[in-house]
């Protein structure tokens, strides 16, 4: 692989690091404000993170492209991460 594109994967998942918390925040806030979104949380968290991806023009150099891969890796990660923070039961009692 070229190292270029190594370069431009690696930058690509940094960005989408940053992204994932602050999309988690976003759709706890949109599941708080639209209680009927919650079904559609998955998909909605692909969708924002996204379009928060694509909105950080001015923070990144990157191609629209590679900034909505980044949104969308973001998205993903945030439903996994909401999933494992928040869904987790109680431990059994003894």
């Amino acid at each position: 692989m070229d190292p270029i594109q190594n370069e431009t994967m690696y930058q690509v998942l940094v960005f989408a690091t940053i992204l994932a918390p602050i999309v988690t925040a976003m759709m706890e806030l949109l599941k708080r404000s639209f209680p009927r979104l919650v079904p559609y949380h998955a998909i909605l968290s692909v969708v924002v993170g996204a379009l928060l991806g694509a909105a950080a023009y001015p923070f990144t150099d990157f191609e629209l492209a590679a900034r909505l891969w980044a949104g969308g890796i973001a998205g993903l990660a945030s439903t996994g991460l909401y999933n494992t923070l928040f869904s987790r039961k109680p431990p059994p009692d003894k």
